[in-house]
């Protein structure tokens, strides 16, 4: 299929796993993408194999300025904008740490998640738009995660984030709809990834006891999505927020206790 056949798009955080498999599928399905991160040696990296079809920018997600100039280079290189996915986050491993609670998370910390999760997917569609309008319309997602609908015991900025991702989504899409600019959130649960492994070891199996699927998802199910999303053929969705999470949301908390006491009592 060449779903985004003549489109142009934006893919940030796209030297990650997810946004790298979001710039393969998009270039697999006729875009023309930019493949904007913080690491240009990252962006480089996941554009060389793509062709003419991939531009790797180098952007600061914390820097307004920064914003506005990937915008403004992927504009100048490729010659239009339809497409926005806003994806990246602040991974610095040091200071993930620090981002706990209310009361022991330092401010700084909190402002600095809030600036490249939030404040930076504000700037992407404030300076997006006006471009997709241009063309006579558009569509942005934005990564969201199921940490923005649910507490959890650490990360409150990123939830936080998050969940302002979510209303932003909704936002855009109220404020712009009717000039056909759709606007939608993605929310994945735990994705396998090289970073994730790397992390967060034992994570993985405390929350497959939580997932309704027989396996995890990878980044290439998080793109799929958001290719749907960006293509013409999702053109009556906007405003929502899609769980991807292998059903981890989607039962009552005590789901993975009750179903091993039920496997006991059958065995």
């Amino acid at each position: 299929m060449r779903r985004l056949e003549g489109k142009i798009a934006i893919v940030t955080g796209g030297g990650g796993g997810i946004g790298s498999a979001v710039a393969r599928r998009m270039v697999s399905e006729g875009a023309k993408v930019a493949i904007a991160d913080l690491f240009e040696d990252s962006a480089r990296a996941a554009a060389e194999p793509l062709g003419d079809a991939a531009l790797a920018v180098q952007f600061d997600a914390a820097d307004p300025a920064s914003i506005e100039a990937m915008v403004e280079t992927t504009v100048a290189h490729f010659g239009g904008l339809d497409v926005l996915h806003n994806n990246a986050a602040m991974t610095d491993p040091a200071k993930h740490p620090l981002d706990s609670t209310a009361v022991d998370i330092p401010v700084e910390i909190w402002d600095e998640i809030l600036d490249i999760n939030l404040r930076a997917y504000m700037l992407g569609c404030k300076h997006a738009i006006p471009h997709m309008l241009k063309r006579g319309g558009g569509s942005i997602v934005n990564t969201a995660s199921n940490s923005g609908v649910a507490g959890d015991l650490a990360r409150i900025a990123y939830g936080s984030s998050k969940a302002g991702v979510i209303t932003l989504s909704k936002y855009i899409a109220t404020q712009y709809g009717k000039q056909n600019i759709r606007c939608n959130s993605v929310s994945p649960g735990v994705v396998l990834t090289a970073a994730l492994e790397a992390t967060a070891p034992g994570l993985k199996e405390i929350i497959q006891r939580h997932i309704l699927t027989p396996e995890f998802g990878t980044p290439d199910d998080i793109a799929a999505l958001v290719t749907f999303l960006a293509a013409d053929e999702s053109r009556y969705i906007t405003g929502e927020n899609i769980s991807i999470s292998g059903g981890g949301l989607s039962h009552q908390p005590h789901y993975a206790d009750l179903l091993e006491m039920m496997e006991q009592h059958l065995s």
